[in-house]
C-alpha cells in the first residue's frame, strides 16, 4: 500500500476539456445539473497508470448515457480516451494514485424538457486515493430509507438524495454501516457499496431488481468468482437469509470491508477462507 499523497498545490480540475485551478471554476447559469439533477457521476480509481476496472466503468457510463439520452463527450467515450483524460487530470495534480470523480450533466437551459441537441458538460476532479479494507464493526438495516428499481437506479447520481438520507440515518444511529432494503423488504446494498455474503460455499449478492447501484466492484467480483468456478447467486433475499450467512462484506472501488456485527448477529467475516480467496483472485487478475 502506498502512503497517502497530499496535494502540494491547489487542486486542478478538468472542466469541459480545459484544465483550471479549482479556485477559478465558475459554472455558468442556467445549469441543468444543479436545477434538475439532469446527469450522473462516476467515481473511479487511477493506479498503475490506468483506470482500475476500466471495462466495468465504461460499460456503466455508456448505459447511463443511453438511459439519460446524454451523449458521452469524446474525452470519455472510449477506453483509450478515458484513460488519457484521467492521466491528464492526475498528472496535473501530481498524483500517481487517485480517486477521480467525473460529473456529467446536460448543458443549456429549459424546464423539464431540455433544448434540442443540448451538449453534455462535464467536470473531473482528482484527490489522493485512500483504500479502505477495514472491518465494519457495527452495521444495521435502514429504517427510514429504501431503494426502488427504476430505469436509472443502476447508475450513480439520479437517486443520490436517497443515499444522502441513508448516510444521515447511519450517523444518527451511530453505526459504521447501514444496509438498505428495497420497498418489499429485500436486501439491496450498503450506503455506498455493494453487499455480499457467503454461505455453504456459495457467494450471494442482491439482484439489480432491488434498485441497487450496478457497482463496478460488484461486477468485477462476480466475474472473478465465475472465472474461478465459485457458485454465485444474484437474487431477492430477505434480511433473515443474510443473517444466516457465514461471512458478510461490502465492496466498492475503495476496498472490501468485512462486517463483524449486524443487528445483533456476529460474523467472523475477515477470517473466512472464501473472502481471502476472492481477494487473492482479484490480486492475481490485476497483477
Amino acid at each position: 500500500m502506498q502512503p497517502k499523497q497530499p496535494l502540494s498545490h491547489s487542486p486542478v480540475l478538468l472542466y469541459n476539456d480545459h484544465l483550471l485551478p479549482a479556485a477559478d471554476l465558475a459554472l455558468p447559469l442556467p445549469n441543468r445539473g444543479l436545477q434538475f439533477n439532469d446527469g450522473f457521476f462516476e467515481t473511479l480509481v487511477w493506479a498503475a497508470d490506468t483506470v482500475r476496472y476500466l471495462s466495468h466503468h465504461l460499460r456503466r457510463m455508456r448505459a447511463a448515457a443511453v438511459a439519460l439520452h446524454l451523449p458521452l463527450p469524446p474525452a470519455l467515450a472510449d477506453a483509450p480516451s478515458l484513460v488519457a483524460t484521467m492521466r491528464r487530470v492526475t498528472a496535473a495534480n501530481s498524483l500517481t494514485e487517485a480517486r477521480v470523480r467525473i460529473q456529467l450533466w446536460r448543458g443549456g437551459g429549459g424546464l423539464y424538457s431540455p433544448p434540442p441537441a443540448a451538449p453534455t458538460e462535464y467536470l473531473v476532479a482528482a484527490l489522493p486515493f485512500q483504500p479502505n479494507d477495514q472491518p465494519i464493526n457495527q452495521a444495521g438495516f435502514a429504517r427510514e430509507t429504501h431503494t426502488f428499481h427504476t430505469p436509472l437506479s443502476f447508475c450513480k447520481g439520479p437517486h443520490a438524495l436517497y443515499y444522502v438520507r441513508a448516510g444521515l440515518e447511519r450517523q444518527t444511529r451511530g453505526l459504521d454501516e447501514l444496509l438498505l432494503l428495497d420497498a418489499t423488504g429485500h436486501v439491496a446494498e450498503a450506503v455506498s457499496a455493494a453487499v455480499f455474503w457467503v454461505r455453504e460455499g456459495q457467494l450471494y449478492t442482491p439482484a439489480l431488481a432491488t434498485g441497487c447501484v450496478a457497482g463496478v466492484r460488484r461486477a468485477h467480483l462476480l466475474a472473478v468468482a465465475h472465472q474461478q468456478g465459485l457458485p454465485c447467486q444474484e437474487g431477492l433475499f430477505t434480511p433473515d437469509q443474510l443473517l444466516a450467512a457465514e461471512a458478510v462484506f461490502t465492496a466498492n472501488v475503495a476496498g472490501i470491508r468485512p462486517i463483524e456485527r449486524l443487528e445483533g448477529s456476529t460474523f467472523a467475516s475477515a477470517m473466512h477462507p472464501l473472502l481471502g480467496a476472492l481477494r487473492q483472485w482479484e490480486t492475481d487478475e490485476t497483477s
